[in-house]
């Protein structure tokens, strides 16, 4: 575990945002080091100098990923988007299967079974979602924590309830990777973006998946997905990778070369680090709200606060210097590890005027 000193100091290293940025559920901000590496490898391919570097770095990616999700590397597979995950979900489920979500969830973890047409998806409030799993539930499938209020889903309740009726469970942690503990082995499938807490650039999203795969068919397989990939350029794939990169997708090589140096981070800064930092915050900023007499929704231990009714107050929060998000007409804040207990107060104090 980061010292308090260490922590800060390698957080004043990496973040000089010129706003109060305060919209992580949005997008992460890039650390210096990340920057410097994009454009090291924009470079390569700018001169016509090799980039076998650059496929090391989704390798380097992919073993990161693992140690924080709490896996084997051979159980996590890199592709380009949550959707495209939930995709291959969607597409391993018999005709007729249920799917049991949480309303309003995120898009990406619902649409793929919703266009499948013939699965049967049913919708329930996030807190009901533990006790609505019944026999005949192939699977669930829920945000880790909400994007739109931050609300964190019972999951060891989901886990156990779909373990009592046979029922195979899908957790997409891209709200919660990077500041929420994670085990992915206790879930049947999960995924993430790297673009929120991670602190990668966009286009990189990691599946993880079970040692037997699951029963998934990697129906969007191509080249990257094969046991020896530069013999299987040409043709039908001869053989699949023996572990999950057979679900890869073609590797977004400058994302992962920046994305390496983020997790890096992630993982000097320390997940338990991390968590108590942003937790801490969102906390000083419900406290603050309260002596304001607005009410949050309820998500005690988010790291994203949801405010009713405040969300047009977000072009004024903009002019002044401070980004947050207007989702539904809430006001969303979320808090990461280059925000600070003064940031808080500057928000307070802007929407108490």
């Amino acid at each position: 575990m980061e010292t308090t000193e260490t922590f800060e100091s390698l957080v004043r290293a990496e973040f000089a945002p010129k706003s109060i940025y305060l919209n992580t559920a949005s997008n992460g901000l890039l650390p210096a080091r990340t920057v410097t590496a994009l454009h090291e490898a924009a470079l390569l391919r700018a001169e016509g100098r090799p980039i076998t570097s650059l496929y090391e770095d989704v390798e380097a990616c992919r073993a990161a990923y693992a140690r924080l999700a709490g896996v084997p590397a051979t159980r996590v597979a890199v592709g380009a988007s949550v959707a495209a995950h939930t995709g291959v979900i969607a597409a391993s489920l018999p005709a007729g299967a249920e799917v049991l979500t949480a309303e309003d969830d995120f898009t990406s973890v619902m649409n793929p079974f919703h266009v499948r047409g013939d699965l049967k998806v049913r919708s329930v409030p996030l807190e009901r979602v533990a006790e609505s799993v019944r026999p005949g539930t192939a699977l669930v499938a829920v945000s880790a924590a909400q994007s739109a209020d931050g609300r964190i889903a019972d999951l060891p309740a989901l886990r156990e309830a779909a373990r009592s009726h046979g029922a195979r469970t899908y957790v997409d942690f891209s709200q919660a990777a990077g500041w929420l503990p994670m085990d992915a082995d206790a879930y049947d499938f999960t995924a993430s973006v790297s673009f929120k807490w991670l602190l990668g650039p966009h286009g990189a999203a990691f599946l993880v998946v079970p040692e037997d795969f699951g029963g998934l068919t990697p129906v969007l397989a191509g080249w990257v997905a094969a046991e020896v990939p530069w013999d299987s350029c040409y043709g039908p794939v001869a053989e699949l990778a023996h572990s999950a990169r057979r679900f890869d997708l073609t590797h977004a090589l400058f994302t992962c070369a920046g994305l390496r140096r983020s997790l890096d981070l992630v993982e000097e800064l320390g997940e338990a680090a991390v968590h108590t930092h942003d937790v801490a915050l969102a906390d000083r900023f419900r406290a603050g709200l309260a002596a304001l007499g607005h009410e949050p929704v309820p998500a005690p231990g988010s790291a994203i606060v949801s405010v009713p009714g405040l969300g047009g107050r977000q072009p004024e929060l903009s002019r002044a210097g401070i980004e947050v998000s207007d989702r539904a007409g809430n006001l969303r804040a979320a808090f990461h590890v280059y925000n600070t207990p003064a940031d808080v107060d500057r928000l307070l104090d802007v929407l108490g005027d």
